[in-house]
């Protein structure tokens, strides 16, 4: 008797030894994978490579695994001319061909309110975002602000309606000197006119032009959720309005100026985000590459990719 209930001791022991082992791993495993379960999801922006030919971005774009693009037209590059020169269709084989999609389309030029051929050019393709900025009067605040973003919402509505019916979102960019740049123009923009198919391109720059730091922006981004829609890698540095030694130019890029993006990437995992996120900066002039070559181009964006990647564990 003795012995069976030494025996069942032992078992009992090893048993429970053997559970807690299992649950360990099996909690580290969970750990493990909740770590991997958060990633960005990267988009490159056609305008890094100035004028280069779409099939050379190709190319450059499988070099840095992001195999989704953003297409943009004069000045910042002229891809999405491109596009039209070879032919939707042509455009069609040659992204199925490198096993590429189109993710967004950038059209500032066209504004929010001409955008109802380019959303159905953007699906036809597989993209499902367009982006551009608001329009109305500027360098309001309080309550004229507020006023001006609900005539806006007005103005807009039906074509978010028409973007909810194509499968199209809307991206409004918080730009310098527009309607919409601040964060309160962010949040009326939504709250005046909530559908699942209008957000917000965030542009990091353009926050710091009005004094947000890196807490700020982190706020604002939880603020956003999931009404945020793309994000912009890009700061302040030096600004890219003048010419600038290509050093001081390329401290817009992640890593470089001394905006820390470790808390803005951390309030992205605290969303949950699932937009597109943009390596991005404005060369001077617009329109050529960031760099002098397309390899030099990829090898700049590989490493704010790397960084930001870093910063994300």
């Amino acid at each position: 008797m003795k012995e069976n209930s030494l025996a069942l001791n032992i078992s009992r022991r090893r048993f429970l030894k053997y559970s807690s082992i299992c649950s360990l791993t099996t909690s580290s495993i969970s750990s493990a994978a909740t770590k991997e379960e958060f990633s960005l999801k990267y988009i490159l922006s056609s305008s890094m490579y100035g004028t280069i030919a779409l099939p050379k971005i190709m190319n450059e774009a499988k070099k840095l695994k992001i195999l989704t693009l953003d297409i943009w037209p004069l000045v910042h590059g002229n891809q999405r001319e491109q596009m039209e020169k070879m032919g939707h269709n042509n455009f069609k084989q040659l992204l199925d061909l490198n096993n590429i999609k189109l993710g967004s389309i950038t059209r500032y030029d066209l504004g929010p309110f001409n955008l109802q051929n380019e959303m159905k050019v953007c699906s036809k393709l597989g993209g499902d975002l367009l982006v551009c900025g608001g329009k109305g009067p500027k360098g309001l605040s309080g309550n004229d602000l507020k006023s001006a973003i609900k005539s806006f919402t007005e103005k807009i509505k039906p074509y978010i309606a028409a973007a909810e019916k194509i499968g199209i979102k809307i991206g409004i960019e918080n730009h310098s000197n527009n309607l919409i740049n601040t964060p309160d123009s962010l949040k009326w923009l939504l709250d005046f006119l909530p559908s699942k198919n209008l957000g917000v391109a965030l542009a990091p720059y353009h926050l710091e032009t009005l004094g947000l730091n890196e807490k700020n922006i982190a706020q604002l981004i939880e603020t956003l959720g999931d009404k945020l829609f793309m994000f912009y890698a890009w700061q302040y540095g030096m600004g890219c309005m003048k010419k600038l030694p290509k050093e001081q130019e390329l401290l817009q890029m992640p890593g470089r100026g001394k905006l820390d993006f470790t808390l803005i990437v951390k309030s992205l995992k605290a969303i949950n985000y699932s937009g597109y996120t943009s390596i991005f900066m404005h060369p001077v002039p617009r329109g050529i590459p960031i760099l002098p070559t397309a390899t030099e181009t990829t090898k700049e964006i590989n490493r704010a990719k790397n960084y930001l990647n870093t910063i994300l564990i």
